[in-house]
């Protein structure tokens, strides 16, 4: 199968590298990612100046940097670089686990949204916590997730968004079809006084939940499971349209 890879940490993450690796052993790999860091960018693409696309061989890992968004990467492939749509699309692997409300914020499930848009099957795919990562494990088994997708096919609009406990791979209890969580984060903003004596704000969170139950994503991950999450890009709420409906609105 014809596989393009992205990611939100840029072309030089170790995330991406094992992604690249093990699904270039057996299948056709075609890389592009962002030059540097674009983590917490949503799905935001680039409106406003010119994307540039540098072609990277960064320890032997070949593809292209852009200075745009993971979305931006996606598009850039699928309408200009590539000369056919690829079979999937799998954005990652990020350090640092895409759970909960996060999927909104994150610029790994853009990339995989970006795909789905295009009616492209996609993944993003994570492991919790910043350091110590087995990426091996991760990324082997998301290649096995997105052999399933290729061959199995995914609805128009759906994508697959894996989470990974950061634990030793024989202590990982299995894995868990998920439902996305609540997590309702402590926010704080802290002023601070440069040295030229000037305010500036930087945003804190302290993550939290009270969810339970290993069908949805957060307390899977949290119990020593691997979460797999269909998410959808139409966020239409069909449940209140026919409240709505009801609504006095002729006015």
């Amino acid at each position: 199968m014809k596989v393009m890879i992205t990611n939100d940490d840029g072309i030089s993450a170790p995330g991406l590298s094992a992604l690249y690796w093990e699904f270039s052993q057996n299948h056709e790999v075609f890389l592009v990612a962002p030059d540097r860091e674009r983590s917490a960018i949503g799905h935001g693409i680039t409106l406003n100046q010119p994307l540039r696309v540098e072609a990277a061989n960064h320890n032997g890992l070949k593809g292209y940097a852009i200075n745009g968004t993971p979305a931006d990467c996606v598009k850039l492939a699928v309408l200009s670089l590539m000369s056919e749509k690829p079979d999937i699309v799998v954005s990652g692997i990020n350090p640092g686990a895409n759970l909960a409300r996060n999927i909104n914020y994150s610029g790994t499930l853009g990339a995989a949204r970006e795909a789905a848009i295009y009616g492209i099957p996609a993944i993003a795919t994570s492991i919790m916590g910043k350091q110590g990562h087995d990426f091996k494990y991760s990324a082997e088994f998301t290649l096995e997730i997105a052999e399933k997708a290729v061959k199995n096919g995914l609805p128009k609009g759906t994508l697959l968004n894996i989470n990974f406990p950061n634990i030793p791979r024989d202590k990982i209890l299995g894995k868990k079809i998920t439902k996305q969580s609540s997590m309702v984060p402590k926010e704080t903003i802290e002023v601070r006084t440069d040295p030229r004596g000037k305010k500036y704000h930087w945003y804190g969170v302290e993550l939290s939940s009270d969810a339970q139950g290993l069908d949805l994503d957060e307390p899977a991950v949290n119990s020593g499971y691997i979460s797999i999450s269909p998410i959808q890009c139409d966020v239409t709420d069909y449940d209140f349209l026919e409240t709505l409906n009801q609504w006095d609105l002729d006015t």
